[in-house]
């Protein structure tokens, strides 16, 4: 069967995601079709489509859906045809109506989530929780800086590190996303295109620096980041969103004994079971209300390249959600 979908058949800007038909079998063995509802688009789908991360040409790109199970391969137990699911990192190919994915991937979806919710939430919650509670555990009375802070992971690490007892100093580049960080859990908020963040950070904390820095822009912040650490802290780099950060000898960590980590998602949900359980705690953030997900940004499958351009230039906050079919506007 045909299905449309978003392609690249070149690196380059927004311009190359190309809207086409593409072929879909039937499920084989241990997989299954889903009718995509819902596509959450992530800064790492850029980094595909520029050629920062490396994919065979040509691709579709995308790592993030929910949607409708359509057809059960063979051997598939535990899903039915009608069930709602996500899934979220890999396979890489959200960006189509239709995609076949190993049944081991599908996270069942509560029936109390709508769909652009939990594909706005699933790959970005699902890395929020890795960031707070795995690759550095947030603990009361911690203090830790968030690069992004009205961004689509930025926002739900305020709000998750609010809610375990830290003190969250937030940058943004806009008034109006001060106001949004401030609203999730951010005591400080720092505009970046206006203040010196390391000036600011050594201020708010008395010189003493912080726990911790979430860093998803690279290059720009890295070096004033990891000044804002206090002895023992830890510079957790998430995203380049601004190029790859300058290389940094591991004999400069020694002098405030730093700790620097670069953790990726799929490494803490490599098993079956610790990806329910991620996916678990990500919802169950959201249904406790510590995790409210903002779904500022909604286009057509087929304007991905326009959702792109506007992530890029940092129009966006919150979630950017691809719809494979638009809602009727009101008359």
């Amino acid at each position: 069967m045909k299905v449309k979908a978003i392609r690249v058949h070149k690196i380059g800007g927004p311009e190359v995601l190309t809207w086409e038909e593409v072929e879909i079998g039937e499920p084989s063995e241990g997989e299954i079709r889903i009718k995509n509802k819902a596509i959450g688009v992530n800064y790492v789908d850029i980094y595909y489509r520029t050629g920062l991360h490396q994919e065979p040409l040509p691709f579709v790109p995308g790592k993030e859906a929910v949607g409708v199970v359509s057809a059960v391969g063979p051997g598939v137990t535990g899903i039915e045809v009608g069930d709602v699911v996500g899934y979220a990192d890999t396979p890489m190919g959200t960006y189509t109506e239709e995609q076949i994915i190993p049944a081991t991937l599908a996270i069942p979806i509560p029936p109390s989530v709508d769909h652009i919710t939990a594909a706005s939430v699933l790959l970005k919650g699902m890395t929020t929780y890795v960031l707070v509670k795995q690759a550095f555990k947030i603990q009361a009375g911690h203090t830790v800086l968030v690069h992004a802070a009205a961004g689509g992971v930025g926002s739900l690490l305020c709000q998750w590190a609010n809610a375990l007892g830290a003190t969250v100093i937030g940058t943004v580049s806009t008034q109006e996303k001060a106001i949004q960080a401030a609203e999730d859990g951010c005591h400080h908020v720092i505009i970046y295109t206006e203040e010196d963040f390391v000036a600011q950070v050594a201020e708010i904390t008395s010189r003493k620096g912080v726990h911790v820095v979430y860093d998803a822009v690279g290059k720009d912040t890295f070096k004033g980041s990891m000044e804002c650490l206090m002895p023992r802290g830890c510079m957790i780099s998430y995203g380049q969103c601004s190029g790859r950060p300058d290389p940094v000898p591991v004999s400069d960590l020694a002098s405030k004994s730093l700790i620097l980590g670069r953790p990726g998602m799929r490494h803490y949900t490599a098993t079956r079971d610790e990806l329910l359980h991620a996916a678990g705690e990500v919802f169950a953030g959201v249904a406790a209300g510590v995790l409210r997900v903002r779904v500022n940004h909604v286009y057509p499958l087929h304007e991905a390249a326009r959702a792109h351009a506007d992530l890029e230039a940092r129009r966006t906050s919150g979630s950017v959600v691809l719809l494979p079919a638009m809602p009727a506007a009101d008359s």
